[in-house]
């Protein structure tokens, strides 16, 4: 069991799964092809099989070497197992002609989720994901800050270019879409601010304030809350890793002060055999 750890969790095998994400990920695109499926998308099925067969055989070994439960005390497992599961059932959507069944059409779209397994096994990426996910407190507060923004702006939108402008700010909805778009920053300048400041000529005074706290500002704070989370799962990680290492010296240097306990008790018998 030991050695079957060690190989289920060392980098040949870890470097072979990830190869076969590789593979899989793009035969999923080319099967997204009509042209090439229909020269060779036969090949591209046996082979998006056989990628599935090593996944599948990758989960039971792990299931093994973690004694089935423990492979789900790890996200990143749940994370696999999931995407493994959801690939199985779109395998199984041929048997949609029958009406019980037909639900399992939706689960061939599915099958690309599986490029997420790369995810999963690059530990920057593992980070990144980790971060984002440890960040989405800050970020909700910071979204909950840009809505109350979008929300004062529409209000002021509407009520000053809504009777002139009615496709872009005749209502609430249509306003916050619109200031969605200038904070993209795709043609707000052409596509809207001109236009609006044609009729009326202060109105950059609305849309310059507007670009500066939500593109600007907003975006930053929303990146600076991921970069610090970031930096904080990847230093947890390395203390991590720093706290094992000692753990296993320690663990090393009691076995080694077993040994010669061991060791020295023999010499102490065999001296009293001697003497004897």
């Amino acid at each position: 069991m030991k050695k079957l750890k060690e190989f289920v969790e060392g980098n040949f095998f870890q470097g072979f799964i990830l190869i076969v994400i590789i593979i899989n990920s793009t035969v999923l695109g080319l099967q997204t092809s009509e042209a090439v499926n229909n020269s060779i998308g036969n090949v591209l099925s046996v082979i998006d099989t056989i990628c599935l067969g090593i996944f599948i055989i990758e989960m039971i070994l792990k299931m093994i070497v973690n004694h089935f439960f423990g492979y789900f005390k790890n996200p990143w497992n749940v994370f696999d197992f999931c995407i493994i599961l959801m690939s199985v059932l779109s395998g199984l959507s041929v048997l949609s002609s029958l009406r019980v069944l037909r639900v399992f059409r939706v689960f061939r779209s599915l099958k690309g989720l599986r490029g997420f397994r790369m995810a999963s096994s690059l530990k920057p990426l593992q980070i990144i994901i980790s971060a984002i996910g440890k960040s989405l407190p800050g970020i909700s507060w910071a979204m909950l800050l840009m809505v109350i923004v979008y929300y004062i702006f529409s209000i002021i939108g509407v009520t000053i270019f809504g009777e002139t402008f009615d496709e872009w700010f005749g209502n609430i909805p249509k306003a916050m879409y619109t200031l969605f778009q200038v904070m993209t920053l795709e043609s707000w300048s052409m596509g809207i601010s001109r236009p609006v400041m044609d009729v009326f000529p202060y109105a950059w005074a609305y849309f310059v304030p507007f670009v500066l706290t939500s593109s600007f500002i907003m975006m930053n704070v929303i990146v600076g809350i991921v970069v610090n989370a970031i930096s904080e799962v990847a230093e947890g990680k390395k203390k991590n890793q720093k706290e094992s290492e000692v753990t296993s010296d320690k663990d090393r240097d009691t076995l080694l002060k077993e040994e010669i306990a061991l060791v020295k008790e023999h010499l102490e018998q065999l001296e009293k055999m001697l003497q004897e």
